[in-house]
C-alpha cells in the first residue's frame, strides 16, 4: 500500500494495492464527493446556527480499502473517511462510491383513449441484480452516468434498455421539478446536493436522478412489448421487458427504491399542477 497527501486540504489517503494516486484523484465519483463533503464541513464554522458550530468536525484521513475495476478504469471504491470533532466523537465514515445515475420513467398511453384516461402503463426491466440475490428482480430501466450529461445518459439508456429512441428534450427531470433547492436556488445546509434521489445515503454516494417520457401508441405495440428481450450483452445484459399498469407500479416495484420515488414525484408533480 501506498499513501499521499491531498491537497489544499493536506489529508492524508492510503492507497489500496494497484491503485495510483492519480487514478483517485481523477476518478470522478471521489472528486464529487470529496467535493460536497468539503462544502458541507465548511458550512459548520460559516453558519452560526449550524448544529455542529460549537465543535465542527474535520476529515482527517482517508483509506482506500479496495477498488474494482471496469476494464481499465476504476468503476467502484470502497474506503473509510475518518471525520472527527475536537472530543474525539466520530462520524460514520464507510463510503462505497460508484457516483451518479439516472432511472426512467417511461408511459405509454394507448392511442384508443381520450385524452383525460387514467390508462397508462408502465415500461419496467425484468434482470438478473446479483448484489440483490435476484435473478428476476422487476424494476425501472436506470443505467450509470459516465460521461456527458445526466438527460443524456436517461435518453441512451432508454434506447438500450427499451429499445425506445427518445430526443433528450422529450425527457422531463422528475428530480429537479419536485426539488425546493431548485426553486429557491440555493444550497442549503447540505452543502449542495444534486437535484437527485439517495437510495442508501448512510453507505453509499449514489444518486439517482428521475426523468419521465409519456407517448401514446397503438394498443397493438402494448401487447408486443411484454416479455420483449432487450440488453447489451456484451455488457452481461438480458433484460425482459414487462408492462406495468400505472395504478398499480407502487405495488409492482416495492422492492425498487427508484421507482417508488419515481411514483411519488409524478403523483405529487400531478396534484401541484405541474406536470
Amino acid at each position: 500500500m501506498s499513501t499521499f497527501t491531498l491537497q489544499p486540504h493536506k489529508v492524508p489517503v492510503t492507497l489500496s494495492e494497484g491503485l495510483t494516486e492519480e487514478e483517485v484523484t481523477n476518478f470522478k465519483p471521489f472528486k464529487t464527493w470529496l467535493q460536497t463533503l468539503t462544502r458541507s464541513l465548511a458550512l459548520q464554522t460559516a453558519d452560526e446556527n449550524h448544529p455542529f458550530h460549537s465543535d465542527p468536525y474535520a476529515l482527517h484521513s482517508i483509506n482506500v480499502q479496495s477498488h474494482d475495476r471496469f476494464g481499465r478504469r476504476i468503476g467502484f471504491l470502497k474506503l473509510s473517511a475518518s471525520v472527527v470533532n475536537s472530543a474525539g466523537e466520530r462520524l460514520p465514515g464507510a463510503v462505497f462510491l460508484r457516483g451518479p445515475s439516472v432511472a426512467m420513467l417511461v408511459m405509454l398511453v394507448p392511442d384508443d383513449v381520450g385524452p383525460d384516461s387514467a390508462e397508462r402503463y408502465v415500461v419496467m426491466t425484468v434482470q438478473p441484480r446479483i448484489p440483490s440475490g435476484s435473478l428476476s428482480m422487476v424494476e425501472l430501466p436506470a443505467g450509470m452516468v459516465d460521461d456527458g450529461t445526466f438527460v443524456g445518459a436517461a435518453a441512451k439508456e432508454i434506447e438500450e434498455e427499451l429499445g425506445l429512441e427518445i430526443k433528450e428534450g422529450d425527457l422531463k427531470c422528475l428530480s429537479e421539478m419536485a426539488s425546493p433547492v431548485a426553486e429557491q436556488g440555493e444550497g442549503g445546509a447540505d452543502g449542495g446536493l444534486p437535484l437527485a434521489m439517495y437510495p442508501s445515503p448512510g453507505g453509499c454516494d449514489e444518486h439517482i436522478t428521475i426523468y419521465a417520457h409519456e407517448r401514446r401508441v397503438p394498443r397493438s405495440q402494448l401487447e408486443e412489448w411484454g416479455g420483449k428481450i432487450t440488453g447489451l450483452r456484451d455488457k452481461g445484459e438480458r433484460i425482459t421487458l414487462k408492462l406495468v399498469p400505472m395504478r398499480d407500479l407502487w405495488r409492482e416495484g416495492s422492492r425498487d427504491a427508484k421507482c417508488l420515488a419515481a411514483v411519488a414525484l409524478w403523483e405529487g408533480l400531478r396534484r401541484e399542477g405541474k406536470l
